[in-house]
């Protein structure tokens, strides 16, 4: 029963933590106008993403524009964009995985023989999606508050922590909690396995050891 509570509650993590990879990548409240000024009435409120900047006037009329160029970008963006993009198509991937695995965990359930690796895959690509996410995001604040407390940099160009990377933080701990749940289970799984069945690595051993010599076996004959 406890095995079961851990593997629903990881895949909710999971899954909440796979939407909020998306959101964050397509939010553009990533860098946020900083007023830090005297004025009490603030006309504009300046929005800065990965794709596009937004310029909302007194929250009634906002105006968003993709970026013209791509190549006109800095690295550090288009790094960015890269592994925020790779961290969503990999969290999809996680999750169906995550699903895969645990319906079939629950039809071998009194079998530990039958355990799924992909409740392993599952969890080493949370881990890794998590990993993705926080690097753009606390790249991204540390370079916010490093500017802002520069006296250096002008007022206009001080930016503060937008919503986008609040909800990138958030993502990475799910997504973290969710892939350490799923590899805490394997490891459980695969303890219970060897003390109920003490010749079960072995045969695995063996069968991954014949199958590498028939591959080996195929690929000579063919040269």
């Amino acid at each position: 029963m406890a095995c079961c509570v851990l593997q629903i509650t990881g895949l909710i993590f999971g899954g909440v933590g796979m939407v909020g990879t998306l959101a964050a990548t397509v939010m553009p409240q990533w860098r946020v106008s900083a007023y830090i000024d005297g004025n009490i009435v603030v006309f504009e409120t300046i929005w800065e993403g990965l794709w596009m900047d937004c310029i909302s006037q007194l929250g009634i009329r906002l105006q968003c524009k993709f970026y013209d160029s791509v190549l006109a970008l800095p690295p550090t963006l288009e790094a960015f964009r890269a592994l925020m993009c790779i961290a969503v198509i990999l969290s999809i991937i996680s999750f169906l995985m995550a699903i895969v695995g645990v319906k079939y965990t629950h039809r071998t359930k009194e079998d530990p023989q039958g355990i799924s690796i992909f409740i392993l895959a599952a969890g080493v690509s949370f881990l890794l999606t998590g990993i993705l996410v926080m690097i753009p995001v606390s790249w991204t604040g540390g370079s916010i508050i490093q500017d802002f407390y520069d006296p250096k940099v002008p007022m206009p160009l001080k930016r503060e922590l937008g919503a986008a990377l609040y909800v990138g933080w958030v993502s990475t701990a799910l997504l973290i909690t969710a892939g350490a749940m799923y590899c805490s289970f394997w490891c459980w799984a695969d303890t219970s396995s060897k003390s109920r069945y003490p010749s079960l690595s072995r045969h695995r051993f063996q069968t991954l050891m014949l199958f590498c010599l028939l591959c080996v076996h195929k690929s000579y004959f063919k040269i």
